[in-house]
């Protein structure tokens, strides 16, 4: 893997931290369960806007045959990756910057698949560590987040997908910005298949967002008071902003020259 930056740096330690923390306590999948009621995958436990909905539409879009090879791009636990692996009858590999979230999805890799199906190994959006043309299909679920690593995620899932292949991703813009992101894609290498509008998806951190704020002596009492106070602050800056922005998830297919 390449040398990190000193955000990337500063996120793993947040992140082992929070997945450290959550791999002790139920708490937080609880609270996501009642979130998204039952548009909530249970069993995958992700920590992110995944809903039937995502993994239906992801599962027709991606177009893989029996054996291939699906990467799973900022994996968390494995959950996502995991239940489409074994919908699709594929093997595995998820990329994630936390190495706590690395050994927790490879304990939980025969809840879903035999074990030698799946891997996972630390990496970044925009250095995974795998290599050239290794995959033929991507899933990214709520990591990629400004244009910069947006387009560095682009170039990433170009080198590592065979031509004539899909990723799957997730992205979010300000409300009326329309595809700013279009040329970005088309620049990469890719084509754009399918743009699914999620409407729902400010609705499911709405609701997560104003249970963490509810219930949070629990949340203290679970995670302690540091990752507690990280999740009421996300919390408190970014509801006032989900009315302003618009989800989708969008399938793109790497250029077959």
């Amino acid at each position: 893997m390449s040398k990190m930056s000193p955000r990337e740096v500063a996120l793993q330690a947040e992140f082992d931290a929070f997945y450290t923390a959550t791999a002790s306590s139920d708490l937080l999948p609880r609270l996501h369960a009642e979130a998204l009621g039952d548009a909530c995958p249970s069993e995958v436990e992700a920590y992110s806007s995944c809903n039937w909905n995502l993994l239906g539409t992801a599962l027709s879009r991606l177009r893989m045959r029996p054996g291939q090879l699906l990467a799973d791009i900022g994996c968390g636990t494995g959950g996502v990756g995991l239940w489409l692996a074994r919908a699709l009858a594929v093997n595995l590999v998820g990329v994630d910057l936390s190495r706590t979230a690395v050994e927790l999805a490879m304990a939980r890799r025969s809840d879903f698949v035999p074990p030698e199906r799946a891997r996972f190994q630390v990496g970044t959006v925009r250095a995974t560590g795998l290599s050239d043309q290794c995959a033929q299909g991507a899933i990214c679920v709520d990591v990629v987040v400004g244009t910069a690593e947006w387009a560095a995620t682009l170039q990433e899932l170009h080198r590592i997908l065979e031509p004539g292949s899909r990723a799957v991703l997730t992205r979010t813009v300000r409300a009326g910005s329309g595809t700013v992101w279009k040329p970005q894609v088309e620049n990469a290498g890719f084509e754009i298949e399918d743009v699914c509008e999620r409407p729902e998806e400010p609705q499911i951190w709405r609701s997560l967002y104003h249970l963490w704020i509810s219930r949070e002596r629990e949340l203290r009492r679970a995670l302690g008071d540091a990752l507690a106070d990280t999740l009421l602050k996300e919390a408190r800056e970014v509801l006032p902003r989900l009315g302003r922005h618009r989800s989708s998830l969008v399938t793109l297919r790497r250029r077959a020259t």
